[in-house]
């Protein structure tokens, strides 16, 4: 099973990234992938989890251990499968998907895609007391986010928009904040894609 993989960004896309190693292109699903625009043709480590299905083998990756780790806990819910997983992981907001659980805020782990009642309960009463050996690792998104600003705003707010749609959110939900990131004026994508997971968050 794999641990990490080194390698470089040779290719994203709003569904996945693929690292290069060993004259081997790796296609690896993660929650953001334009985190790593920084970081084309650079040499990145990436924690990865090694799912086996019969018609498929799929990797999904992560910036640092504790964010796998954290998807682990995540998978291990009866109702949330790897996809599911990302997505709720994308926001980068694990404190405060953490503290939801920590206070029994279903309503909170609800705004997520894929999650209903549920299968916030059940989030709940797997999860909580379970995570507090967890940290966040806002230092490392900010460093893979210090990048220059080389796509126009259309084409960024395009991709962003394509990402929303590939964690899972509806079109009727992206159509709803895309008049705030339009209000924000010339961004990246991963910043568009962050602003557009905060406005998600606050219904």
């Amino acid at each position: 099973m794999y641990e990490y993989i080194i390698g470089k960004v040779t290719f994203i896309s709003p569904y996945y990234i693929v690292i290069e190693t060993n004259g081997i292109g790796y296609q690896i699903s993660v929650g953001n992938p334009y985190r790593y625009s920084g970081k084309t043709n650079e040499k990145i480590k990436i924690y990865v989890h090694h799912v086996i299905r019969e018609d498929a083998h799929l990797l999904y990756g992560f910036g640092d251990l504790d964010e796998k780790q954290l998807f682990l806990k995540l998978i291990s819910v009866s109702g949330i499968g790897p996809k599911s997983g990302l997505a709720i992981m994308a926001s980068d907001d694990h404190g405060g998907l953490i503290n939801a659980i920590e206070s029994e805020d279903a309503a909170y782990l609800t705004r997520f895609p894929g999650v209903g009642k549920k299968t916030a309960q059940q989030m709940i009463l797997d999860l909580k007391g379970k995570l507090g050996e967890l940290e966040t690792s806002d230092a490392a998104v900010e460093a893979m986010t210090k990048r220059p600003d080389t796509q126009s705003v259309n084409q960024s707010l395009t991709e962003a928009l394509e990402a929303l749609s590939a964690l899972g959110y509806s079109e009727k939900e992206i159509k709803r904040i895309t008049p705030k990131l339009e209000e924000l004026g010339k961004q990246p994508t991963d910043e568009y894609l962050r602003n557009a997971l905060k406005f998600m968050m606050k219904r």
